[in-house]
């Protein structure tokens, strides 16, 4: 399964080409608090759980802020620059979601006005899938530059726990669990094919950001009713799979 990745949304305003203005920290970081508060106080208005500080989508939102600020533009992806998805996953964040809102203008208070009034932005501000956040604010000479970066963050699950989800989705398909995880576990780092004494008559290896989702070759063999057992291993995902994904290989029996 891929990794589904939000539209993203922004806000293009011509301004005056000015030096950068160099700010206190404190000053850009009262601004970005401002914009997470507004954001939760609008999602909580609404019946929707507030979003989580991720100070790795901060990171990222940072090094963008500050290219915008220098090169006095908005884009989600600069000349040069590497695209959204890369720039968060280098900083260490796992996502299955991911959505973007930039903006300049003279206040948080503004910036987070001209958001809720554009369909796109308020989307995403309000989109009940995501859950974490990280915002930065670069100041060029009293014009700030905003970047909200949003997640459904999938990190912090250990491998035990990422087999128990998907483990119970098989459950839930009427199949009964094995006991030789070890076999799962050492065909996962595989890649393909199996691991172990106990040769399974199906096995399939994926990469997926959603533990609850099983893909759809192994839906559709399970369906066919041939098979009666079934174990999933998960392994450590690596950047060839994206470091969204997760890593799991199940193991059907007849």
């Amino acid at each position: 399964m891929k990794t589904i990745f939000k539209p993203f949304a922004a806000l293009f305003v011509l301004v005056a080409l000015i030096s950068p203005a160099a700010y206190p920290q404190s000053y850009t970081e009262h601004n970005e608090q401002a914009l997470f508060q507004a954001a939760n106080r609008e999602r909580v208005s609404r019946g929707l759980a507030p979003l989580k500080w991720s100070d790795a989508l901060a990171q990222a939102a940072r090094q963008h802020a500050l290219l915008l600020a220098r090169q006095n533009t908005l884009s989600h992806q600069l000349p040069g620059e590497s695209a959204l998805q890369a720039r968060v996953a280098r900083t260490g964040a796992h996502f299955s979601m991911i959505a973007e809102n930039v903006a300049e203008g003279p206040s948080a208070d503004e910036i987070h006005t001209q958001w809720m009034n554009s369909a796109a932005h308020r989307d995403n501000l309000l989109d009940p899938h995501l859950d974490s956040v990280g915002i930065a604010v670069a100041d060029r000479n009293g014009t700030l530059f905003a970047v909200q970066d949003f997640s459904m963050d999938t990190g912090g699950l250990t491998l035990g726990e990422q087999e128990a989800m998907v483990n119970a989705q098989l459950q839930m398909r009427g199949l009964r669990l094995l006991n030789n995880l070890e076999d799962a576990r050492k065909s996962c780092v595989l890649n393909n094919g199996y691991a172990g004494s106990h040769e399974p008559d199906f096995v399939i290896h994926y990469a997926t950001p959603d533990l609850q989702t099983l893909p759809e070759i192994l839906e559709s063999r399970i369906q066919t009713g041939n098979y009666h057992s079934a174990v999933a291993g998960a392994c450590r995902a690596d950047g060839k799979l994206g470091f969204s994904n997760y890593r799991v290989a199940v193991l059907l029996y007849q």
